[in-house]
């Protein structure tokens, strides 16, 4: 019974590595601000995810990036009906598109885009861990146990491969429709679209309100 138990944890070692390694996360890599960038933040943003022709992801990306971004106190839209009514974005109608977002009231336009992903294959080692061992029957004696394997569990290292997705997300002035604010994002493992998206927002808006370029309005105290 113990020797089953040994290897049950044996197993479960395992497993917890293998999530441990393949765990999704985020981080900002860098970022640039423009000298020219508003001194008092934007506080009235379009957001346009730019990654294809996946509806369900660039809808779920913008609408957490949105949904943040009001929460801080910023304005943020990302439907284009909601500027124009069958206005569609493409490469060809780029310029109409930004003038209508200016039309709207907006003074800066988001956009987010992958692009480059990776596949990284790294070697996880094995761990060792002690455990004593009691039998019945005189195994907890030196002379019972004597011949038996020793008081460790090694649970054997394996390979992993990690998946990186790597976001440029940048900040246009819809005034002068020039880049005023940059950043680079790392994703790695992404397991969901909704967990990632989530943690993709916060993290993006964060580095937004540290690097100056948003200004969260706080609400007065009655």
């Amino acid at each position: 019974m113990k020797i089953q138990n040994l290897k049950s944890l044996t197993l479960i070692i395992v497993f917890a590595g293998l999530l441990a390694g393949c765990s999704p996360s985020t981080k900002i890599l860098g970022s640039w601000k423009s000298p020219d960038a508003e001194t008092a933040g934007y506080s009235n943003l379009f957001v346009a995810a730019l990654i294809g022709d996946n509806f369900v992801t660039k809808k779920t990306i913008e609408d957490d990036i949105d949904e943040l971004l009001v929460q801080k106190g910023v304005q943020a839209i990302s439907n284009l009906e909601l500027v124009k009514p069958g206005l569609i974005l493409t490469n060809e109608n780029k310029n109409q598109v930004a003038q209508e977002i200016k039309k709207s009231g907006r003074d800066g336009i988001m956009t987010i885009a992958i692009i480059d992903q990776t596949n990284e294959t790294r070697y996880v080692p094995g761990t060792t861990s002690y455990s004593p061992m009691y039998y019945g029957g005189g195994y907890g004696r030196f002379g019972g146990y004597y011949g038996m394997y020793g008081p460790t569990t090694y649970s054997p290292g394996y390979y992993a491969t990690d998946k990186n997705f790597y976001v440029e997300i940048n900040l246009y002035d819809l005034a002068t429709e020039t880049l005023v604010w940059s950043a680079q994002s790392e994703t790695t493992n992404p397991s969901s679209i909704d967990q990632v998206a989530k943690e993709f927002a916060y993290v993006v808006v964060d580095k937004m309100i540290k690097d100056g370029i948003i200004v969260p309005k706080t609400k007065e105290k009655k």
